[in-house]
């Protein structure tokens, strides 16, 4: 089943948010609400980016890295490209 990483960033502080989600935008309706404890205090969010993978386990390593040092320099990278600070 597909699943999607998605990158959220806040409209608040520009805190981001790195995920994994079946449905990226019923996830973000949930982070919006404060349903998530690590996110509740940047509220509200927007989806900037998501890459969709065919299983669970390649979204897995892939939000992994994108959690890293050098995958969140990538994320700030595409980040700046199409979203205004």
């Amino acid at each position: 089943m597909k699943t999607f990483v998605y990158v959220l960033k806040s409209k608040k502080d520009y805190y981001v948010y790195i995920g994994i989600s079946k449905n990226p935008y019923k996830r973000l309706k949930e982070h919006n609400s404060g349903g998530s404890k690590y996110t509740k205090g940047h509220m509200p969010y927007g989806l900037v980016y998501q890459e969709m993978y065919s299983d669970r386990v390649s979204a897995r390593f892939r939000e992994k890295y994108l959690k890293s040092g050098e995958g969140r320099e990538l994320v700030k990278s595409f980040i700046g490209k199409y979203i205004p600070r």
